[in-house]
């Protein structure tokens, strides 16, 4: 095998397995930045003997086993490592010729077990809200979704250097904090879960809808968001939010190559060809929104959002939308999440429900909201619906106005377009 045959493997097993990897050491180590060095030091040992030896047959529990030796050794080195294994529930009976096979063996039996739970303790870790939320996204990328410092970068189109300095004053504030290595429980684990759900639907967003640069959609990042949501849903399958997240995006997903034109452009929900959404995606969405209504607790901003993408799904074509299902879940929304980007979608849907001048009346009570203030999308919705009033001149300013608000290229043109078509 050559050194780019195993660079290369080495890439996609990382992708794989390093959330488990360094979850797993992390509960040896108690630091999540040093358990990513630990298991990024197996990495510089699979390039240096895969290509001699060739891929193990479990490449996955190969690193994970040089990790663990990196531990041990670590731990041995410490002068403090039989308190620090005591914290972990284990008192050790070592004498001088037993002192390798006693660690060893504890520290086996420590990793093998409950590679769930240390995946959950990482999730809730990264997420932590001792973090500012670009710290927090920025984290889960690197140790969750396993993506290099310069994808992560690419991604958001930031500086990698932005993104080095980030993740390394993430780490040092998670270990200034003594934040620990856990599950929270009680009425913390509730609160928690909302940062998880929160960095998730970040990511997320950012995939499906550009906030800058020349990309319409980002589906590396809405995939990345999609295979957290299947994890948590996993760790986590009595939450009716993570289900109702995985939901969310599944369902949003489902109309992805309907989305953007030939020429990259974007094509909006009511002028998508409805053939092209995926239907798998549909239906493991809506699978998912069953499971979470199953659950009978009090509805969440994640599953209402759900039930809302879910009567798009269900419609084979627009003029089959039940809009007026769709006003009443976002005012349920607006109860339960109070936001003026809420009221102004269910201004939307107002509209379509009963008529532009209705949805109008809904959206110019929120002109002075000073939140909304550079949001783009207030004069994109009131252009639309003065256009459909056949007020032109006003419609072509509103969309000339939300054309300067937007960073993204390809809605600005697409916004242009709309106040020439005025």
């Amino acid at each position: 095998m050559t050194v780019t045959e195993a660079r290369g493997a080495v890439d996609a097993v990382w992708r794989i397995e390093s959330a488990r990897i360094i979850a797993g050491v992390a509960r040896i180590v108690r630091d999540v930045g040093l358990a990513e060095e630990l298991a990024q030091d197996a990495l510089v040992a699979a390039l240096e003997q895969w290509p001699e030896s060739g891929v193990p047959r479990n490449p996955g529990a190969w690193l994970m086993a040089i990790a663990k030796r990196r531990a041990i050794d670590l731990i041995r080195r410490k002068e403090t490592y039989q308190r620090k294994l005591a914290e972990m529930g284990h008192q050790l009976e070592i004498d001088s010729n037993g002192v390798e096979d006693s660690v060893e063996d504890q520290v086996e039996a420590i990793l093998e077990d409950h590679i769930e739970d240390d995946l959950l303790r990482l999730v809730f870790t990264a997420c932590h809200p001792v973090l500012t939320m670009d710290a927090r996204v920025t984290l889960t990328l690197k140790l969750l979704g396993g993506l290099k410092t310069d994808e992560i970068a690419r991604a958001f189109l930031a500086p990698e250097s932005t993104i080095a300095q980030r993740i390394v004053r993430a780490k040092r504030n998670l270990a200034k904090a003594g934040v620990e290595f856990e599950v929270p429980a009680g009425d913390e684990l509730l609160d928690r879960l909302t940062s998880v759900l929160e960095v998730v639907y970040l990511i997320y967003n950012e995939g499906y809808s550009a906030t800058a640069g020349d990309d319409w959609m980002r589906p590396a990042l809405c995939n990345e968001a999609m295979r957290l949501g299947r994890l948590l849903a996993e760790l986590m399958p009595t939450e009716p939010e993570v289900h109702g997240l995985l939901a969310l995006m599944e369902l949003q997903s489902s109309r992805a190559n309907a989305r953007i034109g030939p020429e990259g452009e974007p094509v909006l929900l009511l002028d998508q060809d409805r053939r092209r959404w995926d239907r798998l995606l549909i239906r493991r969405g809506l699978e998912g929104l069953e499971r979470a209504w199953a659950l009978d607790k009090p509805p969440g901003p994640y599953l209402l959002q759900a039930a809302i993408a879910a009567c798009h799904a269900r419609a084979a074509d627009p003029g089959e939308t039940d809009w007026a299902r769709i006003a009443g879940l976002y005012a349920v929304l607006a109860r339960v999440t109070p936001s003026p980007v809420v009221e102004l979608n269910q201004a939307v849907a107002i509209s379509m429900a009963f008529g532009p001048e209705r949805g109008l009346e809904a959206v110019d009570l929120l002109a002075d909201e000073p939140s909304l203030k550079d949001y783009h999308l207030l004069p994109s919705v009131r252009g639309d619906l003065l256009f459909k009033l056949g007020r032109l001149d006003e419609a072509r300013t509103e969309f000339e106005k939300a054309a300067a608000l937007t960073r993204n290229e390809r809605e600005r043109t697409l916004l242009l377009e709309r106040a020439a078509a005025c």
